[in-house]
């Protein structure tokens, strides 16, 4: 082999062939799990001959861009120098001289999904998985069927293996739950620890491999975010927030297509803009929203994102068009004329509404957290990120201590004041105690991709690691 693991790598190596059928690696940013992953499946694939490895991850985009022209080539041109292989960009998938394939798909492409999903694998690596559902990764498991008998190094047939890795949310998280607590997330049944095993590691752990000023900039993070992306650990929700992670997954809606849908009697987007855009400023909340005919409101996407104003223009006008809105709803407090500036001046066309904010924020939020826990709202899919603002959403939260604000939150709060209007005016003058209500990707833009052809074939009579 002609080059070297990083001790943590080494250290983390004999799980990736462990008789555990699913192996977990979580931790901070650029500490070296994605490799080690796709070294193990280049190396599987090798192995065995006409064996079929699936690497999946939210977008088609991300998982073309990050694996296909950066991780994957970068393990073969180091461990395997001389294997030959192929890319298919029509089809998306590595195939070597041996027959083998190492297909690439994202999550948020229906046609190919299923395509791709139609076969039967051998390993299936969740890459990202902060971004995957537990739903998809029960779809995904339950293609990792295929038997195929290894054609070099030892072993009758190659084992089949779910490889899991991602920088870590919150204790919520359905990796959490199965690798750490050792229940399903749902019933909460107990799983058999012995194959379901995890390691970490964390950007120190790859420092030879990384700048310096890198790391050094990770520990400078918001404690939010240096938690994940430095320290590398899952963050426990807040016991007296307004949202909890079961009132949401209660009132959850899971679809196919959006065909699957009501008819909505009115769509909203609702923005809540950052004061800056700059590098460590608060991020600008776009969300789309809905009601249908009985009185039933919808979290359709979340768009929310660290913009310059011309780009959360652009993503607020695409969920406006793509969900056929009403209105855009912004806060006139916070930079809501510069709001229907921006939005006017890439379409002044689109209605936009100003609402004034007469009260806090907290106080604002509480009868929409009461809407969630009556069950009158429901998020369509998963929202990782506003699902987590959202269960840390206190009354004591500090922005500046937190290095960050709640903007998804309170696009959503402007979102379901908009949608209802009587329900919410109806206490607005009324106190409420502050309580927890726990007793009750898309990708917006299209990234064009150049192709590329990697003309090698897998090689015969090499010493392959035992994956």
């Amino acid at each position: 082999m002609s080059f070297k693991l990083t001790e943590k790598q080494q250290e983390l190596k004999p799980l990736l062939s462990s008789p555990s059928r699913h192996v977990l690696f979580y931790g901070g940013s650029r500490s070296g799990k994605t490799f080690l992953c796709c070294y193990a499946i280049a190396t599987r694939a090798l192995r065995a001959a006409g064996s079929r490895h699936g690497i999946f991850r939210k977008t088609n985009v991300a998982v073309k861009q990050s694996i296909g022209a950066d991780t994957f080539p970068k393990v073969m041109q180091l461990a395997y120098p001389e294997a030959r292989y192929r890319w298919k960009e029509q089809d998306g998938v590595f195939v070597f001289d041996n027959g083998s394939e190492v297909w690439l798909s994202g999550l948020d492409d229906k046609e190919r999904v299923d395509k791709v999903l139609g076969k039967e694998f051998v390993t299936i690596y969740e890459n990202e998985a902060s971004e995957i559902s537990y739903d998809a990764h029960g779809t995904l498991s339950s293609r990792l069927a295929q038997k195929v008998p290894v054609t070099a190094g030892e072993g009758e047939f190659l084992k089949q293996k779910n490889y899991i890795d991602l920088n870590p949310t919150t204790q919520s998280h359905w990796t959490y739950k199965m690798f750490v607590q050792g229940i399903e997330p749902i019933e909460k049944r107990p799983l058999p620890r012995e194959d379901y095993v995890y390691g970490v590691a964390n950007p120190q752990d790859n420092a030879e491999n990384l700048d310096p000023a890198y790391i050094a900039g990770l520990k400078l993070m918001p404690k939010a975010k240096r938690a994940r992306f430095f320290e590398g650990t899952f963050s426990g929700d807040s016991s007296d927030a307004l949202w909890t992670r079961a009132v949401i997954d209660n009132a959850r809606l899971f679809i196919r297509d959006e065909g699957e849908l009501p008819d909505f009697k009115r769509v909203v987007i609702a923005i809540d803009p950052a004061i800056s855009s700059e590098t460590g400023s608060n991020e600008t909340g776009v969300i789309a929203g809905a009601i249908d005919g009985p009185g039933q409101g919808y979290v359709l996407a979340d768009g929310s994102g660290v913009y310059k104003p011309d780009e959360w223009a652009r993503a607020a006008i695409h969920l406006y068009h793509y969900y056929k809105a009403d209105r855009i709803v912004a806060e006139a407090n916070q930079g809501g004329e510069m709001v229907q500036e921006v939005i006017h001046a890439q379409n002044p066309n689109i209605p936009v509404k100003l609402v004034k904010a007469s009260r806090g924020k907290y106080i604002r939020a509480e009868p929409v957290a009461a809407l969630y826990a009556r069950g009158r709202i429901r998020h369509v899919g998963e929202f990782q990120e506003l699902e987590d603002q959202m269960c840390v959403f206190t009354s004591d939260f500090d922005r500046k201590q937190e290095g960050y604000s709640h903007k998804g939150v309170h696009a959503v709060v402007w979102c379901m004041t908009e949608l209802f209007p009587n329900l919410i005016a109806d206490r607005g003058r009324r106190s409420f105690e502050a309580q927890a209500v726990a007793q009750g990707d898309y990708d917006i833009f299209n990234a064009e991709e150049a192709g590329r052809r990697l003309n090698r074939q897998a090689v015969a009579g090499m010493e392959y690691e035992p994956f």
